[in-house]
């Protein structure tokens, strides 16, 4: 699961690159930080696994 996150992470990185100029300060830095926060998530939530609450807190 994380290794599709991390590729949908990646396209989206590259669809942000084909934004207008204006957008690509405000907008196109969110979605990019977005993007790859779930990627993150994922893989941090599967590293603490053993601890049940912090699992669950990284795939909500």
């Amino acid at each position: 699961m994380y290794i599709r996150a991390f590729e949908l992470a990646m396209q989206i990185f590259e669809m942000t690159k084909t934004f207008p100029t204006e957008e690509k300060y405000s907008r196109t830095d969110q979605i990019r930080r977005s993007s790859r926060s779930a990627a993150i998530n994922i893989r941090e939530g599967f590293a603490k696994r053993r601890y049940e609450n912090v699992f669950i807190r990284h795939h909500i």
